[in-house]
């Protein structure tokens, strides 16, 4: 197990700086320059270009830029914020964004989890029927729709919650967007959940534990629902980059400042060091969350724990 965790780390950490590499390609490939002030002329452009080292060739840029990188330096914003540290942007917007879909993903997983479970538990009855409605409505009705509709009701009409996010009320303020995020989550966890425990109800080693004299909810968490989570898991996983990464429609509408309008806004002023960090981020966290999926993997079925240690 240790072997294969070693392993995938240094897989991940290669494919990081892949993807750093690629994504620093791209950003030359791209039209445009983040000098476009048309009160600039050629000369000043050059200038700037100098002062912020882009009048050198690509290869060296790379290797200055994975240097800084290494020691915590993103570089500076060119045009959002000019000559603002770029990790003091993140700084400020990412922890945002990690709190609401943070709160989106345990939402989702929960409710997914027991709408799931209820649906498979009771299958064809009336339970079963309203799991697969709300799963159904979950996956078809965009987050944004859901949004609309709670902000209107419980922030409007009622009052319950801030209509727009307020950093003094970072808690409630980010229950709508939280509650509109996980919906999504919620639909497809609840989904697999079912189908996983029908799968696992009806297999062989269940009859084999019921027959032993294991019954209710002892069977159902330590036999079912542990052989269910796997596949759980790994659909879960994406979806938690996703939601804590912000959502831009359920930013704007809520006003939140989060990474996703700030990512948007990079890409439209060919802010590139903004656009490499905060992409290189999103691919840390989704790489750091599948290396953290693998080895849960493990620890849920030993069988596949058992597989890992003989490689």
């Amino acid at each position: 197990m240790k072997k294969y965790t070693l392993k995938r780390i240094l897989t991940s950490l290669f494919t990081l700086l892949a993807i750093l590499l690629v994504l620093f390609i791209l950003m030359q490939m791209m039209p445009g320059s983040p000098f476009n002030d048309e009160k600039l002329n050629q000369d000043q452009r050059m200038a700037l270009y100098a002062k912020y080292g882009l009048d050198q060739p690509v290869a060296v840029q790379f290797v200055n830029y994975v240097k800084n990188m290494m020691k915590g330096d993103f570089g500076v914003s060119y045009n959002i914020s000019k000559n603002t540290p770029i990790s003091q942007l993140i700084q400020t917007r990412l922890p945002v964004s990690i709190r609401i879909g943070g709160l989106a993903v345990s939402a989702g997983a929960v409710c997914g989890l027991i709408l799931g479970l209820a649906a498979a538990l009771k299958h064809d009855t009336i339970w079963d029927s309203l799991a697969t409605a709300i799963s159904v409505i979950g996956v078809s009705v965009p987050s944004y729709v859901f949004a609309l509709g709670l902000s209107y009701n419980l922030g409007f009409k009622l009052g319950w919650f801030p209509m727009l996010y307020k950093e003094k009320q970072a808690l409630s303020s980010a229950v709508m967007p939280s509650i509109a995020l996980s919906m999504f989550t919620m639909a497809n966890i609840a989904r697999f959940t079912r189908s996983e425990m029908l799968e696992v109800l009806g297999s062989d080693y269940m009859l084999l534990a019921e027959s032993k004299g294991l019954m209710g909810w002892p069977l159902i968490m330590r036999h079912a629902l542990r052989n269910a989570l796997i596949p759980i898991i790994t659909v879960l996983a994406p979806l938690i980059v996703d939601l804590m990464t912000g959502s831009l429609v359920v930013e704007k509408i809520f006003a939140i400042p989060g990474v996703g309008s700030l990512l948007v806004n990079a890409i439209q002023s060919n802010d590139y060091n903004v656009v490499i960090a905060l992409s290189f981020i999103y691919s840390a966290m989704y790489i750091g969350i599948m290396l953290a999926v693998d080895i849960l993997y493990g620890i849920i079925d030993p069988r596949i724990r058992l597989a890992k240690e003989g490689d």
